[in-house]
Parts: structure tokens; C-alpha cells; sequence
């Protein structure tokens, strides 16, 4: 299927819209035969992604919705974010900021991806108590409302004290007590409206079973509405998926996700699956099909940013010029890579035991390591300054006229297989006439 560039839109944005109520009319469309698609979640591995998403949805007409970790983007009181050193506030400003400089005026969703306790990985590691851990994780989520996020994902599954992660009852409780705990502080600082997103794609999770992703939304939804609290837009289930290194190694069950795609609708919840990472693309066409209402992807981009500075920094290597510096920009972001060691928990399993002597003596292995962690080192100043004379010197020596464009043209076609499989151009317009019409 080929995209038609420029879409033009039939309606205007309103100021306001949630996704909860995104969510909703996409399930009309759908039950009436009208439209189906699969909303993108995509992960903002660094201000390129964000660039390369707005342009492309300025030009195929659907949401963006940026899905951040607590790891990419957190309070400063908790340490920050790895990308770009954003928190909240500045990821919230750099992202209006760059749909105003590439004339992007449609949906933009700026979301929590996987917020709550233990989701940093120095809390995880820490094995802080459950009562430290809810309270670093209530103050993530203040610093979240006030920058204006408009979805939290309340995932409160991870827990250092249980061996397969929280068992179904602690992790409903939790996750009542953190909605009704955030709806309070929000409304007591007169915040609009946020959507929420619960569960959880962990394979060893209490969430798995069809059976035990019913009871938990039948529980949920029943509490939530007790309490006069919102339901929520988006609940996550496991339908196989698992990325690790450069590959999706799951195993993706169509049936599973029909299933759970069916329940979350039964319930009127939107059904969100995560890892869907390097999915096949007769995979991905499936999805609107199956119900999925939204699909997580972040390393994917993150992946393609990396080789294609790789790439360039091989061409500039080829550069015999004698009076030239050379950026160095391979041997100091693999150095950088190696020193975070943030690679260990993409290793497949028979590889864990890799020590950095190992993977230094491996080019192959070393090369793979620094293209799917690349991106975790971005923001090191080192590393900026390697990557912005890398480009002058591409640019200077008449190499590549514009790296900043090739880069983002990588990530760009990454996304746009993803806009082609979900069926998501013109979606924004299908979902604005379809609340219009609502009304």
C-alpha cells in the first residue's frame, strides 16, 4: 500500500479532546464497519523521533501519541530522563515546540508509558519498600499532570519482592489506589482531564491469562465506578510479543489477541498491546482487524536513529583529508555504550553472562550492542559534540549534504511501516467526523 502525501482535513481540532474519547469513537467506527486502524504509541527516543512523528503525521492526517518511561523522562527530584535529559515540563515544551516549527496543528497526546513504583530502574534494583516506591511513584505523576500529559499509564505490576511480579490482588489495589489518588491531586490543582491506561505486557505477570485480564478489568471497572472515578481508556494485555536485541522474540498469538481485544470491548476499554517492536508486516496488517486498539513501539526508532549515524560515521572514516579532524563518533558512543551497560536487559538469555572484555573482543557482537543501546547516550555532551562534527565534516567534504535529514529520513521510514499496516492515514479526520457527528 503506497501513502498519499499530504492529507488534507475535512475538520478542525478542538482544543480539547481525550483519549479516552478517541478510544470510544474508534470502537464505534469500527462496530459499524466504518473505519478501522490501530493508534501508534510511539516511544521519544530522542528529538529526532519527535521531529521525524510530527512531520509525518502533518502529512498523513493522524495522533501522534508519544509514550514516555519513567527511565526516558522523569522529575528532576527523581533524577531525570535519559533522553535529551528531559523531564516533564521540557519534553512537554520541545514537543510544542517542534509541531510549531513543522506546522503540525492535529492531535497530540503526550503520555506516561509504564508509570508508578519500582518503574526506574535504580528503584527496581534498590528493592525499595512498597510504601517509598508509591510515593516516588504519586510524585512522578503530580510532575506528569502539571506538564499537561493527557494519558498515565498506572502500571504498579513491578515489585522486587515478588518473583513473577505483584500478584492480581495487590496490583488492583494499587492500581485503585493510584487513580483515585492522582483524580484527587488533579482535581485539587484544577488540572483538565487525563486518560489512564492500566495492566501490563510482562509475560510473567498477573495479567496473562484471558481469565485473570477479565476479573481484573470486571474488579476494576467495578471499584472505579463505586468510587465515581473514571474508567479507564486503555488496558494492556500480552499477546506474545517480546523484543530483545534487534528482534521481536515472542510469539504472536492472533487468537489471544482477539480474545482480549473482545473483553476490553466488552467493558468499552480500548485494547493496547506493547513490544510490537519488529513485528512481521503481515503481523502488523492484522492488528486493526484483530481490535487492537494501540500499539506500543519505542526501541524500533531508537535502533534506526543509531545505525544511521553508524552509517555516517563509516563514511566520514573513508575521508583522506589530511588537515581534518575526525569526529571519533564510533569508538566514543560504543565507550559511552559499554560504560551504561544498559544493553544487559535487551541480551537474549544464553548471552546474559556476556561480560564488556567479551563483547570488546566481538566487533560483530560489540557493533549489535551499540546499535540497540546507541540511543541511551545521545544526550552525554561527549557525544552531541562527536555527532555535530561528524555532520560538519560530511557536509564540509560535500559527502552528505544533509546527515540531519538522512538520519531522520532512517526513523521516518521505520514509522511509516507502521502507518501503512495500522491503516492510520486520515485517521485523525475519521475520528474528528465521528465525534462530530456524536454530539
Amino acid at each position: 500500500m503506497t501513502l498519499k502525501s499530504k492529507v488534507k482535513r475535512s475538520h478542525p481540532v478542538p482544543k480539547t479532546i481525550t483519549l479516552k474519547e478517541v478510544v470510544s469513537s474508534l470502537q464505534k467506527l469500527s462496530l459499524k464497519n466504518k473505519f478501522k486502524t490501530t493508534l501508534l504509541g510511539i516511544g521519544p527516543m530522542s528529538e529526532v523521533v519527535l521531529q521525524a512523528s510530527l512531520e509525518l503525521a502533518r502529512d498523513y492526517d493522524f495522533p501522534v501519541i508519544f509514550i514516555a518511561s519513567r527511565n526516558q523522562v522523569d522529575t528532576n527530584e527523581l533524577g531525570g530522563g535519559y533522553v535529551q535529559g528531559w523531564n516533564q515540563t521540557s519534553f512537554s515544551k520541545s514537543i510544542d515546540r517542534i509541531a510549531k516549527e513543522v506546522g503540525f496543528r492535529g492531535l497530540i497526546f503526550k503520555c506516561r508509558d509504564h508509570g508508578g513504583p519500582w518503574q526506574r530502574d535504580e528503584e527496581l534494583q534498590a528493592k525499595l519498600k512498597e510504601k517509598e516506591a508509591m510515593e516516588k511513584g504519586k510524585l512522578s505523576f503530580i510532575a506528569d499532570l502539571e506538564a499537561g500529559f493527557h494519558l498515565l499509564h498506572i502500571d504498579p505490576t513491578k515489585d522486587p519482592h515478588f518473583e513473577k511480579g505483584a500478584p492480581l490482588k495487590i496490583t488492583l489495589r494499587r492500581t485503585l489506589e493510584l487513580i483515585e489518588w492522582t483524580e484527587k491531586e488533579r482535581k485539587r490543582r484544577g488540572l483538565p482531564p487525563v486518560s489512564y491506561e492500566v495492566g501490563t505486557e510482562d509475560i510473567v505477570g498477573g495479567l496473562t491469562a484471558v481469565s485473570s485480564f477479565q476479573q481484573f478489568i470486571a474488579e476494576l471497572n467495578k471499584r472505579l465506578d463505586y468510587k465515581g472515578l473514571p474508567l479507564p481508556a486503555f488496558i494492556v494485555g500480552q499477546t506474545g510479543t517480546k523484543v530483545m536485541m534487534k528482534r521481536n522474540v515472542g510469539t504472536f498469538n492472533s487468537q489471544r489477541a482477539a480474545k482480549l481485544a473482545e473483553v476490553a470491548l466488552k467493558y468499552g476499554i480500548g485494547f493496547k498491546e506493547h513490544n510490537t517492536d519488529y513485528l512481521p508486516k503481515d503481523i502488523l496488517k492484522e492488528h486493526p482487524e484483530l481490535g487492537i486498539t494501540a500499539a506500543n513501539v519505542a526501541p524500533e526508532f531508537g535502533v534506526a536513529e543509531t545505525e544511521a549515524c553508524l552509517k555516517l560515521a563509516k563514511k566520514e572514516e573513508k575521508i583522506n583529508t589530511p588537515a581534518i579532524s575526525k569526529s571519533n563518533f564510533i569508538p566514543l558512543i560504543q565507550r559511552a555504550v559499554l560504560k551504561e551497560e544498559r544493553w544487559r536487559k535487551w541480551l537474549l538469555k544464553e548471552e546474559s553472562h556476556l561480560t564488556k572484555e567479551e563483547i570488546i573482543k566481538n566487533k560483530k557482537r560489540l557493533e549489535e550492542i551499540t546499535q540497540i543501546s546507541g540511543h541511551y547516550v545521545f544526550h552525554h555532551p561527549q557525544i552531541r559534540r562527536a555527532r555535530e562534527k561528524l555532520y560538519e565534516n560530511l557536509k564540509q567534504n560535500k559527502i552528505v549534504r544533509s546527515p540531519e535529514e538522512e538520519v531522520k529520513s532512517a526513523v521516518k521510514k521505520k514509522i511509516k511501516k507502521y502507518i501503512r499496516a495500522f491503516n492510520l492515514e486520515g485517521s485523525t479526520t475519521q475520528i474528528l467526523q465521528s465525534l462530530t457527528y456524536s454530539q
